[in-house]
């Protein structure tokens, strides 16, 4: 599923910023990295798997031939209540919360993300859940879906409505 949404995804993943929230162990936002991204945020509030990310990051950042602390970084909190400002608003946001709280975060966290991604509107949500939930934010576009069928993972694109 991860190298279908980079090859969905291709050329705008270089130079890109990216926000991984929920990021496990870093995969997405460690691809995206890998593929040509200047940098970003992981965010991860347990404390083993915020431990497996920086891991991770260190590993990733050698293979690359890059400093661990060039524009990458952790923090260890709630994706719900990270702080979304500064002047480093993301390109891609990566959001693969665990399944079973789906319906109460994907509400707060797309309308946070609304007013953060404001400056950006070409920014894009990357959201992986089950096939069988169905997401329709308001005031956000369903751009593209990988991925169907019962108990199965799935992927959406989303980007803010433009307004006409």
């Amino acid at each position: 599923m991860r190298q279908a949404v980079f090859s969905t995804l291709a050329a705008r993943v270089p130079g890109a910023r990216f926000l991984d929230l929920f990021a496990g162990s870093g995969a997405y936002g460690l691809e995206a990295l890998s593929r040509g991204a200047a940098g970003g945020v992981f965010v991860e509030k347990h404390p083993k798997a915020a431990a497996c990310v920086r891991q991770n990051i260190a590993a990733v950042c050698k293979s690359l031939g890059r400093a661990v602390g060039d524009d990458l970084s952790l923090m260890q909190m709630d994706a719900l209540t990270v702080p979304l400002n500064g002047s480093a608003v993301p390109d891609l946001v990566f959001i693969d919360p665990p399944y079973e709280i789906i319906p109460e975060v994907a509400p707060v966290l797309f309308a946070r993300l609304g007013e953060y991604l404001a400056t950006r509107p070409d920014a894009l949500v990357i959201f992986e859940a089950p096939g069988e939930i169905e997401l329709a934010p308001s005031g956000w576009e369903l751009r593209k879906r990988l991925g169907k069928g019962r108990g199965q993972p799935t992927v959406m694109f989303f980007r803010r409505e433009q307004a006409t």
